[in-house]
């Protein structure tokens, strides 16, 4: 072996090194948040709070060590993709100590420790953020982008327990504090934060192994309307036509027509658009995972007369495009609409996705 390549090693040993220390700091601060939450310990929370000012210390000198290696050996290839990644990584871990000392600042203001249902979904929430944490650092330091993959498949987990404890904490009522209701959420949110954050190690764990970029993300989308025989149907296929790549797209209405106007399918047919037998579906609440969507627009009405509890992470838009068109002038009317919905469509699509959204 070269001399120089003694030194890349050895540099490469040394950003690992550092990784390792910043990972076992950043690992044991959300361990620590967690169990100062739970058991009312301020002391171990204010010392959490302080142990993140040697961790933004740690980040700032990998940052520095990421830099001067590629600055002293111009990697390429897969060295060139672990600095690249590494430096990514580790603005997470960063990000990541920011929100255990989130948890703690908020732990210390509460007014008595969680007890009942809403401890049990802290520790339910704590344990699976902190758990996908530590299988995407390993999954980082082992160059294993199978595992990392594997780990992706948690983040529903984090999700769930999330959606959980929001709905309960929610549920409570006048049993907790105004106060203390607003500090449960910020630390609920911190620690959903962790396992996102997580999952992002994961995807530069992934690119580290194999050069294989972060898809981009795909979003579901819900059109609601009436009786979901016109306009609903209209701005699916306005949707998929546009942007097949960008998004999946469903709808539904408040109550179902027997089938879809006729006039829509012969107005869509001479655009090219064919949407099949597609029938008419009522929104069942039961049936329909609402939390799975991203968005969830209405096309007649609020979205709140069709849905009393929006999941807190989907994003709602009233376009209230109209009335579905009548049997007088037809075509001038679908094209009306269809005109406002397609530039509703681009609207949306291009915040989501940007310009080229495909």
């Amino acid at each position: 072996m070269s001399r120089y390549e003694e030194r890349l090693q050895r540099d490469l040993a040394n950003l690992k090194m550092h990784l390792g220390k910043l990972i076992q700091e950043v690992e044991g601060a959300v361990r620590d948040a967690a169990g100062a939450l739970l058991s009312g310990d301020h002391g171990m929370a204010y010392t959490v709070i302080l142990s993140d000012l040697p961790v933004n210390r740690a980040s700032r000198e990998l940052d520095q060590l990421c830099h001067s290696f590629i600055a002293v050996h111009l990697p390429s290839a897969g060295h060139l993709r672990f600095v690249s990644a590494l430096m990514r990584v580790n603005l997470e871990l960063e990000r990541i100590g920011d929100y255990a000392a989130t948890v703690c600042r908020e732990s210390v203001q509460l007014g008595a420790r969680p007890a009942g249902t809403l401890a049990r979904d802290l520790e339910a929430l704590a344990e699976v953020a902190s758990q996908i944490l530590q299988q995407a650092d390993a999954a980082f330091v082992a160059d294993d982008a199978e595992q990392a993959r594997a780990t992706m498949g948690m983040s529903d987990r984090v999700s769930a327990a999330f959606t959980t404890a929001h709905r309960h904490l929610l549920a409570e009522g006048g049993s907790v504090e105004r106060r203390d209701i607003l500090a449960y959420l910020a630390i609920c949110n911190a620690l959903r934060r962790v396992g996102r954050q997580a999952k992002n190690i994961c995807e530069e764990a992934v690119f580290a192994a194999t050069g294989e970029m972060k898809a981009a993300k795909v979003y579901r989308i819900l059109f609601l309307d009436e009786d979901n025989s016109s306009l609903g149907p209209l701005a699916q296929a306005v949707a998929r036509q546009g942007y097949p790549l960008s998004g999946e797209y469903d709808t539904a209405g408040r109550g179902a027509a027997e089938q879809v106007d006729a006039g829509l399918v012969g107005f869509l047919g001479e655009r090219g658009i064919d949407i099949g037998m597609v029938a008419p579906t009522t929104l069942d609440l039961n049936d329909h995972h609402l939390a799975d969507y991203h968005v969830i627009v209405g096309l007649q009405g609020a979205v709140a007369s069709y849905v009393e509890n929006v999941p807190y992470h989907t994003i709602v838009q009233e376009w209230s495009v109209g009335d579905p068109p009548g049997d007088e002038q037809a075509r001038l009317d679908y094209e009306t609409v269809y005109r406002d919905i397609a530039y509703r469509v681009r609207e949306l699509m291009t915040a989501l996705r940007g310009e080229d959204a495909p």
